[in-house]
C-alpha cells in the first residue's frame, strides 16, 4: 500500500460501546496491520458503503466484510455453546492470521473471547458469590463510558482510547501464550526426566499446574524462586481451577516460619509454610528436596 493509498473504514454502531466492538474493532485493525478510519454510526448509507462493519448492519458474511451478530436467528455458536458475538466472529475470520499460529488463537478464543461474547449475548459464564459480582474487564471499560453529567461525545473518544487499549492487550495474551507453549514443552520434559514422577523439579518458573494435570504421578513441584534465590515446593492441583491439591503438604507445617518449621522439619533453612499447606519454602535445593521426601512419606 502506497503512502496515499485510502484507509480502510470500518463501520461500528454509535451510542454505548461494548466489550465485543471494542475487541473486533482492535483485532481487524490488527488483522489489516494498517491504520483504518472508524466510523461510529448506524447510517445505513455509511454502513453500505464501509469496507468492513462491526457489530451493527444485521448481517454476517466474512467475504464482503460484514460481523454482526444482531440478525435473526444470531450468526451461529461454539461447540461449546457459547454463541459469536462482533468480536468472535472477527477472531474467527482472523485469529489465526493475528497469532500466527491456530493453537494460540484457540487458547485466546477460550480465555478472552469467549466470555466477551457470552456476555454480550447475555450469558454469566462466573456466577456471583455472596451477592458480589467480580470486577471484570468489562467493568474497566464500561468505566469509560460517559455518566449523565458529561457530554455524549465521550462515548467516540474513548471508544478510540479503548481500541488502543485492547490491541495491546491482544498483543500481550499473544505473548504470553507463546511463551506458556514454550513452558508447556519444558515442563513435559521435565515430568520425562524426571526419576520420581511424583516430584518434578523444574530449572525455570514455568507455568505447570494445567500441564502437569495431564498427568496422573506428579504431586508436588520443585523450583527455585526468581526473586531471591530460595526455593519452593509446591503441591499440584486436582484439577484447573480447583484449589485442592492431589496431596496436601503435612498439617504439621501448616503456618510454621523459620525456627518452628525447622524444628519440626529437620531442615536447617527452611523458611515458611503456607496455612493452606500448598506452599513450602527453604533457602537450599537440599532442604527443599528433604523436605518433599518427607511431604511425599506422611
Amino acid at each position: 500500500m502506497s503512502f496515499f493509498s485510502k484507509k480502510q473504514t470500518v463501520v461500528v454502531h454509535d451510542g454505548q460501546f461494548h466489550a465485543d466492538d471494542i475487541f473486533a474493532t482492535a483485532s481487524l485493525n490488527l488483522a489489516l496491520g494498517k491504520k483504518i478510519r472508524i466510523v461510529r454510526t448506524r447510517d445505513e448509507e455509511k454502513i453500505a458503503s464501509a469496507d468492513y462493519v462491526l457489530d451493527v448492519g444485521g448481517v454476517h458474511d466474512p467475504k464482503v466484510g460484514r460481523f454482526d451478530h444482531h440478525q435473526k436467528g444470531g450468526a451461529g455458536a461454539r461447540e461449546n455453546g457459547i454463541p459469536y458475538a462482533a468480536f468472535g466472529l472477527v477472531w474467527k475470520e482472523f485469529g489465526e492470521k493475528i497469532c500466527g499460529n491456530k493453537e494460540i488463537a484457540e487458547r485466546i478464543d477460550t480465555r478472552l473471547v469467549s466470555p466477551i461474547d457470552a456476555e454480550d449475548n447475555g450469558l454469566n459464564v462466573v456466577s456471583p458469590l455472596l451477592g458480589i459480582s467480580q470486577y471484570t474487564l468489562q467493568g474497566y471499560l464500561y468505566l469509560q463510558r460517559p455518566s449523565w453529567k458529561e457530554s455524549v461525545e465521550k462515548y467516540t473518544t474513548s471508544f478510540l482510547m479503548l481500541v488502543e487499549e485492547a490491541k495491546k492487550i491482544l498483543l500481550r495474551e499473544i505473548e504470553l501464550t507463546v511463551h506458556y507453549l514454550e513452558a508447556r514443552d519444558a515442563v513435559r520434559s521435565a515430568y520425562e526426566r524426571a526419576p520420581d514422577k511424583r516430584i518434578i523439579e523444574l530449572d525455570h518458573a514455568y507455568p505447570y499446574q494445567e500441564t502437569l494435570m495431564d498427568f496422573p504421578e506428579p504431586l508436588f513441584v520443585v523450583l527455585q524462586k526468581p526473586s531471591d534465590g530460595s526455593w519452593k515446593l509446591e503441591c499440584v492441583r486436582r484439577e484447573a481451577g480447583s484449589f485442592a491439591n492431589r496431596k496436601d503438604l503435612p498439617a504439621s507445617w501448616a503456618g510454621l516460619r523459620d525456627t518452628e518449621l525447622q524444628k519440626e522439619t529437620g531442615a536447617q533453612s527452611a523458611v515458611f509454610c503456607h496455612n493452606g499447606r500448598w506452599l513450602c519454602v527453604a533457602k537450599t535445593r537440599e532442604d527443599i528436596l528433604k523436605l518433599s521426601q518427607i511431604a511425599l512419606n506422611f
